[in-house]
C-alpha cells in the first residue's frame, strides 16, 4: 500500500499539462490564470478627490473654525471626467466632486459639510474648518502602479481579481482549460433513480455526488450510463469515455472480487496501472491508471470512500490540469467537541462538522457506506493510525468546500 503523500505525487504526475484559452473577464471567475497579468495603468490614474467639497490650498485654511471661518473665492466647478484648466492661487478654491481631478495648486479637499456660500456674495465660499495637506485626496498610484502584477500564473481568479483587471484596462484573460471528466459507475446492482427497486438493488448515487465536486473543481462532468458487472461492458464504456474526455473517473469495480472489472478493462485497452491501494480509511482500493495518455482514477464503490478519495487524490490532479498553483484542500482550525479515536493501522479521514464558532463535532457513523453522516459533514479530520484525540483538543479541518 502506498502512503497518501506518494499516491498524491503519482496522481499529480499523471495529470496532463494544461491547455489554455482566452476568456472574457465576466466568465473568468474561479478559473486559473495561465500567465502573469500586469496592470496597464496606475490606480488611481491621477490625483483625485475622495469626496464632494472644494479643492483648496491647506495653508489658506489654517486656523479656520466655525467661530472664525475663512472665505475663499470659487473659480469654478470640476465635474468628474473633466480636466481643470485653472490653477489655484492664494485665497481661491474650486467646487469638486468624488473622483474629480485635483487642480494645479490645490493640496487638499474640504468637505462640503464644512462649507457654505455667503448670501449676497456670488462666488464666495465660507470654510468652517481647517484641513491637512493632502487630506481627502486619493494620490496617483497609491493603490497599484502601472506594470504591477495583478494575478500570477496559477492563481485562482476571484471577483476582486476581475474588478482590478477591468479597472487596469483588461477585458479578457488567458486561463487553463476546464478538463472534461467522464464519470462511469459500475455494478449490476445499481439502478437509476427514481425507478423502482427490485430485491438486492440500490440507487446509484456516486455519479451525481462526483459531478458536484468535479464542477466545484472547475471540471466539466459528463455522466455515462451505469455499467453492469461485465468485462466487455466495462471495456466498451471506458473506451467511449476516454475518447470523449480528458480524464475518466470510475466508481466501483476496483477491488479484487470476481465482479471487479476496471483493472482488467484497462489492460484490455492497452493502458497501464500505476497503483491500486492507498493507506487511508475510507478508500483503500483506489486505482490510478492511464489509457492513451489520459488518466483514469478508479474510486471505490462506497459513496464515502468515493468522495474522500476524490478529494484527496483526484481533485489535485484536476486542478493541476488547469494550471492551478495550489491544489490542497483549505483548512480551518477548530477545537473538538467530541473525542475522536482511530484504532486501525491506516490514517482515518473522519467526517466532521465544524460550526461558526470553530467547534468540531463527529458527524455520525463513520462506516464507508453511511451517507447520513456524510450529508451532515462539512469537513474531514486526518486522524493518524492508533491515535486518540480528546474533547477540547485543537484540530485542523479539511473543508469539503472552500
Amino acid at each position: 500500500m502506498l502512503s497518501l503523500e506518494e499516491a498524491v505525487e503519482r496522481s499529480l504526475a499523471a495529470a496532463p499539462l494544461p491547455g489554455t484559452e482566452t476568456v472574457p473577464l465576466a466568465g473568468a471567475t474561479g478559473r486559473f490564470a495561465a500567465a502573469d497579468a500586469n496592470t496597464n495603468v496606475s490606480l488611481p490614474g491621477f490625483d483625485n478627490s475622495a469626496m464632494d467639497g472644494y479643492a483648496v490650498r491647506s495653508a489658506d485654511l489654517n486656523g479656520a473654525t466655525p467661530e472664525s471661518p475663512v472665505d475663499l473665492k470659487c473659480l469654478g466647478v470640476i465635474p468628474a471626467g473633466a480636466q481643470p484648466a485653472d490653477t489655484l492661487g492664494e485665497g481661491t478654491c474650486m467646487r469638486i466632486f468624488t473622483g474629480s481631478p485635483i487642480p494645479q495648486g490645490a493640496n487638499a479637499v474640504i468637505m462640503q459639510e464644512d462649507c457654505s456660500t455667503v448670501p449676497g456674495e456670488d462666488g464666495t465660499v465660507r470654510c468652517n474648518d481647517s484641513v491637512k495637506p493632502w487630506e481627502n485626496i486619493r494620490l496617483k498610484g497609491e493603490d497599484v502602479r502601472e506594470g504591477d502584477l495583478v494575478v500570477a500564473a496559477g492563481a485562482r481568479i476571484t471577483a476582486g481579481t476581475i474588478g482590478l483587471l477591468a479597472a487596469t484596462g483588461h477585458d479578457s484573460i488567458e486561463v487553463g482549460l476546464r478538463p472534461k471528466v467522464g464519470l462511469v459507475a459500475t455494478g449490476s446492482e445499481l439502478v437509476e433513480p427514481p425507478s423502482g427497486l427490485k430485491p438486492g438493488e440500490i440507487y446509484e448515487s456516486n455519479r451525481a455526488l462526483l459531478a458536484s465536486v468535479v464542477a466545484r473543481t472547475n471540471g466539466l462532468p459528463i455522466l455515462y450510463p451505469i455499467v453492469p458487472d461485465s468485462l466487455d461492458a466495462t471495456v466498451a464504456a471506458l473506451e467511449r469515455a476516454f475518447a470523449e474526455n480528458d480524464a475518466v473517473v470510475t466508481s466501483g469495480g476496483v477491488s479484487v472480487g470476481d465482479h471487479d472489472h476496471v483493472k482488467p478493462a484497462i489492460e484490455r485497452l492497452r493502458g497501464s496501472l500505476d497503483f491500486w491501494k492507498v493507506a487511508v480509511k475510507p478508500g483503500k482500493p483506489f486505482v490510478l491508471g492511464q489509457v492513451g495518455g489520459k488518466p483514469l482514477f478508479g474510486l471505490p464503490g462506497n459513496p464515502v470512500s468515493a468522495l474522500v478519495t476524490f478529494l484527496l487524490l483526484v481533485r489535485p490532479a484536476l486542478l493541476k490540469m488547469q494550471g492551478a498553483a495550489e491544489w490542497r484542500l483549505a483548512k480551518r482550525p477548530g477545537r473538538l467537541a467530541d473525542e475522536l479515536a482511530n484504532r486501525g493501522d491506516r490514517r482515518h479521514f473522519v467526517r466532521v462538522t465544524i460550526d461558526a464558532k470553530g467547534l468540531v463535532w463527529n458527524a455520525g457513523g463513520q462506516r464507508s457506506h453511511m451517507l447520513g453522516s456524510l450529508a451532515e459533514a462539512n469537513g474531514l479530520v486526518d486522524l493518524p493510525p492508533e491515535s486518540r484525540l480528546a474533547k477540547g483538543d485543537p484540530v485542523d479541518v479539511l473543508l469539503f468546500e472552500e
